[in-house]
């Protein structure tokens, strides 16, 4: 088994754990899930920032050298280094949903 399967199994056995543990909510019960949520936004802010760097880092490397061939390229290939941005965007609405 690859280090990327038993990233993705470990984190399909913690999502569904979770969902497992779920339950409704009373209305003084509230304070007790107030950390949880909070550890739940820094981390969807967090590893979307993480994940977002490495794309960056690997699509920035190859736009350097498309563009040092052909730099009439160099706006069009702009657009996909700048797609993984979305990533800390959507961490960014998990953060504020969660809070």
């Amino acid at each position: 088994m690859t280090k990327y399967n038993k990233i993705v199994l470990a984190s399909l056995v913690l999502a569904l754990a979770t969902t497992g543990l779920a339950q409704t909510e009373a209305a003084g019960n509230d304070e007790m899930y107030r950390g949880l949520r909070a550890l739940g936004a820094g981390l969807a802010l967090g590893l979307g920032a993480v994940g977002t760097g490495i794309a960056q880092a690997r699509i920035g490397s190859s736009l350097v050298g498309a563009v040092a061939e052909d730099p009439s390229k160099a706006g069009s290939l702009l657009l996909y280094f700048l797609i993984p941005e979305t990533l800390v965007i959507f961490g960014f609405l998990a953060l504020f949903i969660l809070n």
